[in-house]
C-alpha cells in the first residue's frame, strides 16, 4: 500500500509504502513504551526511509494477532551480513537490516 507523502519541488508526488510485520509481545511492549526504537529484521523484503512499518503484536502461544498495532516511520536502514541471529542460509541469501524509528 502506498500513500502520497508530499510533493517534490517540481510537483511530483512522493510515495512511501506501508508495510505490515509481526512483532513479538516482549518487543512490542518495549517499542510501545519508547524503550526500543529500532528493528532487526531479515532483509528478505525492501523498505526505505519514509516508509511506515505497521507492527502488529503477534502472540506465539495462540498463533494469532492480539489486535494491537503500532505505526512507525522508517528513518534509517543499516544492512549487514555479519550477524549470526538467523540461519546461515537465510543470512547468505538476504543479509540483515536494522530499522531505526523516528
Amino acid at each position: 500500500m502506498c500513500d502520497p507523502q508530499g510533493l517534490t519541488p517540481s510537483g511530483v508526488a512522493i510515495y512511501f509504502t506501508k508495510i505490515e510485520k509481526k512483532c513479538q509481545p516482549e518487543h512490542f511492549k518495549k517499542i510501545l513504551n519508547g524503550e526500543k526504537n529500532f528493528e532487526l529484521r531479515l532483509a528478505d523484503w525492501q523498505c526505505q526511509p519514509g516508509d511506515i512499518l505497521i507492527l502488529r503484536e503477534w502472540d506465539p502461544e495462540t498463533k494469532d494477532y492480539t489486535g494491537r498495532q503500532i505505526e512507525k516511520e522508517v528513518g534509517y536502514i543499516l544492512k549487514t551480513k555479519n550477524i549470526t541471529f538467523f540461519s546461515k542460509a537465510d543470512a547468505e541469501k538476504y543479509g540483515y537490516q536494522v530499522i531505526g524509528f523516528k
